[in-house]
């Protein structure tokens, strides 16, 4: 119970780290200061669900969450950076991040269906990641 706990918040915690990771990529490419401000607070809801899971992390382990790693990190900012090279445009960036996003909800999804023995402080973190990433898209959609 206790390792499934700490797999749920380090998966939310990769999913968080790699959210803000994508947004910080295609923040300088922004023209569209309505939209630059939209992914201002969707970073900031992406690093206060990384605090939360950093604080309930150390109820079930002294160690410090999973987040993702540096190939991970890389194969994003590429990924970014060859999607955006002849369409920097603010619906190619929301686009790309609702696409991200997408993958965020389906794994929180069946993180959902598959742990429902989860204590409830930590099915209560991944519902709000995976209420929030599923808002993001439909604020996404308006700049699409």
């Amino acid at each position: 119970m206790e390792n499934q706990n700490l797999n749920i918040l380090d998966e939310v915690n990769k999913g968080a780290t790699m959210g803000m990771n994508a947004i910080s990529f295609v923040s300088d490419k922004v023209s569209d200061d309505n939209f630059k401000q939209v992914l201002d607070t969707e970073y900031n809801k992406y690093r206060d669900i990384s605090r939360r899971v950093n604080h309930l992390y150390s109820n079930y382990s002294d160690k410090e969450p999973h987040q993702t790693n540096a190939m991970n990190k890389a194969m994003t900012w590429y990924g970014i950076q060859m999607k955006t090279m002849t369409d920097s445009t603010t619906s190619k960036l929301s686009e790309l991040l609702m696409q991200g996003t997408n993958m965020g909800i389906i794994e929180g999804r069946r993180l959902i269906n598959q742990n429902n023995n989860a204590a409830e402080d930590v099915k209560n973190i991944l519902n709000d990641f995976v209420v929030m990433q599923e808002d993001s898209v439909e604020t996404l959609k308006k700049y699409l």
